[in-house]
């Protein structure tokens, strides 16, 4: 009987590992569908921000960036642990969470900055249509991705890869906040409505920077 329940924990092991396995594979083509999208969310967002002096929108160009250089880290801890197992690939977690977490202040730094700048000299954005377009189209890709995400996380017990799917979120949260102060410019024409935006966007910012930093544990 010993030997039976020794031979079944083997099993349930084996099992266990190929299932991790295929959830790491998973999260890698989870990954590389986020650099696609965020490569593209990233340059039409910018470049809009430019043209219409926007904050709210420049703010979420540049969070795509900071969402790019996450997957980017979060790939290399990915790679870690399927060539040098799990437990070698701890070090580089706590990395990448870490490094997500200090980008996400910086912009914080920098929306505030600009947002502070924009409300003392009274100047307002001009309002964009290719904003809005990068914005409706941004909202359902990255809630599906962030539900993705987080359940390979939890799956997976990785901090790196929820705090990158809580990225994912807040993207979508921001697409949101950046339609409606868009939405909301074409409709009250105020020269203070970006600023406004912005300075709601940087809350989502510091949370999301918040739980980055933390590294906290799927489903913590």
């Amino acid at each position: 009987m010993a030997e039976s329940a020794s031979g079944t924990g083997a099993l349930a092991t084996a099992i266990s590992e190929a299932q991790r396995a295929q959830l790491i594979q998973e999260a890698f083509r989870l990954e590389c569908f986020t650099i696609a999208w965020m490569l593209i969310e990233a340059a039409v967002a910018i470049a809009a921000g430019l043209v219409a002096r926007s904050v709210a929108l420049l703010a979420f160009g540049l969070d795509s960036v900071i969402e790019l250089v996450s997957t980017g880290v979060l790939i290399w801890r990915l790679d870690i642990e399927l060539r040098r197992g799990q437990s070698v690939a701890e070090a580089a977690e706590r990395t990448a969470s870490r490094i997500g977490g200090a980008l996400l202040f910086a912009l914080v730094a920098y929306v505030l900055l600009m947002a502070g700048w924009s409300l003392w000299t009274r100047q307002g954005a001009e309002f964009s249509w290719l904003g809005v377009s990068v914005t409706v189209t941004a909202i359902p890709i990255m809630w599906g991705l962030s539900r993705r995400k987080l359940r390979v996380a939890e799956a997976l017990g990785s901090p790196a890869l929820r705090a990158d799917a809580v990225e994912s979120l807040a993207c979508g949260w921001l697409s949101f906040v950046v339609l409606v102060g868009l939405l909301a410019q074409l409709t009250l024409g105020s020269w203070w409505v970006d600023a406004v935006t912005s300075l709601v966007i940087v809350w989502l910012l510091i949370k999301e920077g918040r739980e980055a930093w933390k590294g906290q544990k799927a489903g913590a």
